[in-house]
């Protein structure tokens, strides 16, 4: 990943501290047991990631915990804003589709806006995990990490909550709308 380094001066560093704090307590049974203690210490440890923190936030993503993974011994952070992040919307999904689209560009792709940031789009299966800990993408979509087989036929994936159920459902991966932008991951 080619993430773009912005640097955070000491009251923004402060600031993002303090609404990752509170999202992380105002919103437990996303991360129970886990401890916001522990996750500082692991934010002190990789100020790197902050500054991933710092755009996906700056972007609309909210960020917060969603898991731990004990392998790893690495906190995974999810964009967790109600809809598909306000910041990163009306993107086809990759830079080849993005290429092939002969009129009506969009300014970016998912992947590279992904990249640029830092993170990685959600998968399937992290989808389907954040749709579990609250109800997520009720008006708007967001473009899934897709499998090469689907997208090597020139579609992409995206996923969706309506009607109590969540649907993964696909498009041309050059499509774009106003109402589907993507979630990424980030692991600390």
């Amino acid at each position: 990943m080619c993430a773009v380094k912005k640097q955070m001066n000491e009251d923004q560093r402060q600031n993002l501290l303090d609404t990752l704090k509170q999202r992380f307590e105002q919103n437990e049974e996303r991360h129970e047991k886990m401890g916001w203690d522990n996750v500082r210490l692991k934010l002190d440890e990789n100020p790197e990631k902050l500054s991933v923190l710092h755009q996906m936030e700056e972007t609309g993503g909210e960020p917060d915990v969603i898991g731990y993974e004990a392998e790893t011994g690495m906190f995974l952070f999810c964009d967790c804003s109600k809809e598909s992040p306000a910041g990163r919307r009306s993107l086809c999904y990759d830079r080849s589709a993005l290429e092939l689209r002969k009129k009506n560009k969009p300014e970016s792709s998912a992947v590279d806006r992904a990249a640029e940031i830092g993170i990685e789009l959600l998968t399937e299966e992290q989808y389907r995990l954040l749709q579990t800990l609250g109800e997520f993408d009720l008006k708007t979509s967001s473009w899934l990490e897709t499998p090469q087989e689907i997208r090597e036929r020139g579609g992409a994936i995206f996923g969706d909550c309506r009607y109590g159920q969540v649907f993964v459902y696909h498009n041309g991966a050059d499509s774009y709308y106003a109402a589907r932008g993507f979630r990424g991951i980030l692991k600390v």
